[in-house]
C-alpha cells in the first residue's frame, strides 16, 4: 500500500499499537510487555499513514561504567507494517532515532538485525558481538529465544557518528 507518512514522537495512547506491531514482527524482533512500552513510550517514534501507526522505532542507551561519554545507544524495535515496506519508512524511522540521540553524543550506536543490508545502508557496518558485550549482558542474556548470545543469528553493527 502506498501512502504519505509522517513521522512524529510516540504518544502513551499508542502503546497498545506499537505492542500489536511488535508482537506481528515477533520473530524479527525481542518482545516488549506493554509496561516496557509505556515505561519507555518517550523514546519511541511511530509512522503514521492517516490515522493508523505502520511502524516504530526505539533506542536504549548503555552506560559504560565510570565512563558515561563512552555510553552506546542501541536502535531497537524497528518495525514496518507489511504492506508499507519498501516505501521509505524504516529508513525513515531509523534516521529520526539518529537524529534524536545525536544530542546525547554517545560512543556510537548499534544494532543487531536480522536485515544488515538494510542496515549497512544507513552506514552501519557488521562487528563482532565481542565487541558490546555490555549490550549481550544487559539485554540477551534475558532473550528466552537462543540458549547463548553467540549463537544467535542476529547481525551486530555498529555506526559512528
Amino acid at each position: 500500500m502506498k501512502c504519505d507518512f509522517q513521522i512524529r514522537s510516540a504518544r502513551l495512547s499508542d502503546a497498545e499499537k506499537i505492542f500489536a506491531l511488535i508482537h506481528l514482527n515477533r520473530d524479527q524482533l525481542v518482545p516488549r510487555s506493554m509496561g516496557n512500552i509505556v515505561e519507555n513510550a518517550d523514546r519511541f517514534v511511530v509512522a503514521v499513514c492517516g490515522a493508523e501507526i505502520v511502524g516504530c522505532a526505539t533506542y536504549q542507551v548503555h552506560p559504560e561504567i565510570g565512563q558515561p561519554e563512552a555510553a552506546t545507544v542501541e536502535i531497537q524495535s524497528v518495525a514496518v507494517r507489511a504492506p508499507y515496506r519498501r516505501q521509505g519508512i524504516g529508513r525513515a524511522l531509523v534516521e529520526a532515532v539518529v537524529a534524536r540521540v545525536q544530542s546525547l553524543a554517545s560512543r556510537e550506536i548499534i544494532v543487531l538485525t536480522f536485515a544488515p543490508e538494510f542496515f549497512k545502508s544507513l552506514g552501519f557496518h557488521e562487528i563482532p558481538k565481542a565487541k558490546i558485550l555490555h549490550k549481550l549482558y544487559t539485554g540477551c542474556m534475558n532473550c528466552t529465544k537462543h540458549a547463548d548470545p553467540f549463537t544467535c543469528p542476529e547481525i551486530a553493527m555498529v555506526r559512528m557518528d
